[in-house]
């Protein structure tokens, strides 16, 4: 066991939500500095197809950890899905929501008990280039697989579809949306 466990066990529970904030743009910021140097030596869709190859493994061991942290089997379904979304490490540094669609009939969705969205409303990489007056990130690729593959892992029995992702056009209020459909195989 890490010597720093106990170093933890000190900490308040705000300090070690603090750290645990840290610890995601910490992530995040390595993430981004990789895909800038890839960017550089190569070019964008080189960065882009690599970091979607990265993203392929990277998802599955993300959601076995959550999985294996919360005590959950395989093939929870849609709310076994709706719970691992809320601890990946984007959770703790972005605005996002997840919707069911039964009762949203209104908002011109069909209502559907199979079926839940996924928003990225505040995305701290897509807000940073927005404010430095740069187009979106081109994310869709890598997000294809990323969301894919973790809805897989906690249910092999989701399909994932994208409703919008940079470069493709969105409303304001999310920088990208997913569903995803629980199937009978």
């Amino acid at each position: 066991m890490p010597a720093n466990r106990d170093l933890l066990r000190q900490l308040s529970k705000d300090e070690l939500i603090d750290l645990l904030e840290d610890a995601a743009r910490n992530w995040l910021a390595h993430d981004g500095l990789w895909f800038l140097a890839v960017e550089e030596q190569c070019d964008m869709e080189t960065a882009i197809e690599l970091d979607r190859r990265a993203w392929e493994q990277f998802t599955v061991i993300e959601a076995k950890r959550i999985m294996s942290r919360l005590g959950m089997k395989p093939g929870g379904g849609l709310p076994a899905l709706k719970r691992a979304l809320q601890y990946r490490l984007y959770a703790y540094i972005n605005v996002q929501e997840t919707l069911d669609l039964s009762g949203l009939a209104a908002s011109g969705l069909a209502a559907d008990e199979r079926t839940i969205v996924f928003r990225m409303n505040d995305c701290r990489v897509q807000s940073a280039r927005k404010r430095k007056g740069l187009p979106d990130f081109p994310c869709k690729p890598v997000g294809l697989v990323e969301y894919e593959y973790f809805a897989r892992t906690i249910d092999p029995r989701i399909r994932t579809r994208c409703i919008a992702c940079p470069p493709d056009p969105h409303p304001e209020e999310y920088w990208c949306a997913w569903e995803f459909t629980l199937v009978d195989e």
